[in-house]
């Protein structure tokens, strides 16, 4: 898949960018796919070892505002 693309609702072309994850500490961090189902932790947050994760790249439209995320 190519880094710039065009908006699929207006045909204008999008800007790249990324959606911003806050963990423990207000810790900044990118948002990341992960494979399955969600289950919880067995404090808080949820469980995310031993599954398959990707960091996911973010796409958004400076015309209408659409977003469109890929885990590449």
């Amino acid at each position: 898949m190519k880094d710039s693309q065009k908006c699929p609702k207006c045909q204008t072309e999008m800007e790249t960018g990324w959606l911003m994850d806050r963990g423990h500490g207000d810790f900044v961090r990118l948002a990341t796919w992960v494979q399955g189902e969600p289950e919880r932790g067995f404090w808080m947050g949820m469980k995310a070892s031993g599954k398959k994760q990707l960091q996911v790249q973010t796409f958004r439209c400076p015309q209408c505002g659409f977003l469109e995320s890929y885990a590449r």
